[in-house]
């Protein structure tokens, strides 16, 4: 019998779904000693997963909960088979996505602050802000006082399961979208990453929602934080690697672009780090996927294939075979 440890924190509920012909090991935070298992579903939180690690035996198969799985080769060696969740949190972190661009260009971080402050004449600093962003000095009738992101240029850099699903929400929107992916496709248009130079000072909005790879890694440094059109906002979902930091910082501090970030570089955020106070910025700490669907998604992708590899089929989410 296949024998499969879990994170012993899983609610029993999810695991139903699971085929009887396995037998589950119920793995704790800090295991005491070793652990013989066949297959491992790490703890979704990175740090946990790998104090789990050295403990374990026997591994041939490691079915994450998370669509990223940068984390595991260095926790496993390179024999073992590693497969990803994709699927569970594409409509949770879309919808983090799509909700974000809102924020920004709705200029909702200002009026929140607007409302702390108990001040309804503040809200003409946005005519400020917008002259800022965009370089448009005239006294425009009436004030700007926030965006509109119907019609506006977006550029989506990947094109996975979840960069399918954001374009799918920004369909009513009518935004002019280009896709953005390793390598280019036809059907639909898909340009290659090598194109994003040329795309990206065009864009008014940069999604960046493509794994962390030795290509991707600080993909958006200085250089191209520059070639960025004044008043872009850029969307990280995906790992905070992928932006240069300290550029980004930076770039905030000058006024010429905004972001939206659920994922930094270092991850957690230290609490006295600068991104923490920069202007023009919408944190979150890595939340996106974290909803009450997450679970039971992620655990019945899993399910569907730990039965795939019970009997002998093809992985569907295979994104390392093991040597």
């Amino acid at each position: 019998m296949i024998r499969v440890g879990y994170p012993q924190n899983t609610m029993p509920e999810y695991l139903r779904c699971f085929p009887e012909e396995v037998e589950l090991i119920a793995l704790p935070e800090q295991p005491s000693e070793e652990v013989a298992i066949d297959v491992w579903i790490p703890d979704p939180i990175g740090a946990r997963a790998l104090r789990v690690a050295p403990f374990l035996r026997g591994v041939k198969l490691v079915l994450a909960q998370t669509a990223g799985t940068e984390w595991v080769p260095q926790a496993v060696g390179p024999e073992v088979t590693i497969c990803n969740a994709r699927g569970a949190h594409n409509i949770a972190t879309a919808e983090w996505t799509v909700g974000a661009i809102f924020a920004m260009l709705k200029y909702f971080p200002f009026y929140l602050d607007v409302q702390q402050s108990g001040g309804w004449k503040r809200r003409f600093e946005a005519c400020a802000q917008y002259a800022n962003f965009s370089g448009d000095e005239r006294r425009l009738v009436p004030p700007v006082l926030l965006e509109e992101l119907t019609g506006k240029k977006v550029l989506l850099v990947g094109h996975g399961a979840i960069g399918k699903e954001i374009e799918r929400m920004l369909a009513p929107f009518h935004v002019a979208l280009t896709r953005m992916a390793r390598t280019a496709r036809s059907e639909p248009k898909v340009e290659p990453v090598s194109e994003l130079d040329r795309l990206l000072p065009e864009a008014e909005v940069i999604i960046l929602i493509l794994p962390l790879t030795a290509d991707s890694h600080h993909m958006i440094n200085a250089e191209r934080l520059a070639k960025m059109r004044r008043g872009a906002l850029i969307i990280n979902a995906a790992r905070g690697p992928i932006i240069d930091t300290d550029a980004l910082v930076a770039a905030l501090n000058e006024g010429r672009i905004r972001a939206a970030l659920d994922v930094t570089d270092p991850e957690p955020l230290p609490d006295s780090h600068p991104l923490w106070k920069c202007p023009n910025l919408l944190l979150t700490p890595h939340v996106a996927g974290s909803v009450p669907q997450a679970g039971p998604r992620a655990l019945a992708v899993v399910a569907d294939e730990l039965r795939r590899y019970i009997k002998g089929e093809a992985l569907e989410n295979m994104v390392r075979k093991g040597i």
